[in-house]
């Protein structure tokens, strides 16, 4: 079975490298890494926090839109080419299709990342800004994001069509990001709205959990336990997510 999802990854990695949106995104991203020597030559004060602030957002940012906008069409594509007919005939496990295909895009994200992140190295290097261990702690849990992001989009995928994953996808990436604002607004509603808001908070994923920019910017510790802490958080709520999408996906008649 492993060796089935490996290939079905490997051929899903081979197709996303097709996608021309995927290298849109990456030359830009690199553009905006690259534009942090310009302004920071405009910038008055520090311009390492302000060169690791741009680079560390674009990389995140435009990982995001890869994993949703590539993600979307993971189970959708399918459908629509009529190929998924073929798929489910197959002796192949629908579980393990899905598996194939995330982890497709993840080895795909993870060429990008080390490409947008090799690029930001380069920036630094020029720029001459020190390079601590906290910077890679960051990628890694920026990785850990997308990794979380991508499991969201092929969850939709598996019961929506692709404009509404990548609306609900993007819609929880933003909520994600402010879970810390919900639970402040919480405090200043009526018990019903508080309660409402407090199963948002705890349902859906608390993304600011992987956002070390700060902490990298200031020189702020992150602490092993830590760093453990939130990785197990990560994995595991991509793992429930991928669960709940293996369970859509095999109820779901394609007849």
């Amino acid at each position: 079975m492993i060796a089935r999802i490996l290939s079905i990854s490997l051929n899903s990695f081979r197709e996303n490298l097709r996608e021309k949106l995927l290298y849109n995104l990456l030359i830009f991203a690199l553009l905006m890494i690259g534009s942090s020597i310009l302004l920071s030559r405009i910038t008055i004060g520090d311009y390492h926090r302000l060169i690791l602030d741009i680079g560390l957002a674009s990389i995140n940012l435009f990982g995001v839109l890869i994993a949703i906008f590539v993600g979307i069409g993971l189970v959708s594509k399918e459908i629509d080419r009529k190929t998924i007919y073929t798929i489910v005939s197959k002796p192949i496990p629908r579980y393990a299709f899905l598996l194939g295909k995330y982890f497709g895009l993840v080895i795909t994200l993870l060429a990008n990342t080390a490409v947008m992140v090799l690029g930001l190295l380069v920036v630094l290097y020029v720029m001459d800004v020190p390079i601590t261990g906290l910077f890679f702690q960051s990628i890694g849990l920026i990785f850990l994001e997308l990794m979380v992001i991508t499991a969201v989009a092929l969850l939709f995928s598996t019961f929506t069509s692709s404009t509404l994953s990548a609306i609900f996808t993007l819609g929880i990436y933003v909520i994600g990001h402010m879970s810390g604002d919900l639970k402040e607004l919480a405090k200043k509603l009526d018990e019903i709205s508080q309660a409402i808001i407090n199963v948002v908070y705890y349902v859906l994923p608390n993304l600011e959990r992987f956002n070390l920019k700060g902490h990298v910017i200031h020189g702020l510790d992150f602490g092993a336990s830590d760093m453990a802490l939130t990785i197990s958080y990560g994995l595991t709520y991509a793992g429930l997510l991928l669960l709940l999408a293996g369970i859509i996906f095999q109820r779901r008649d394609f007849q």
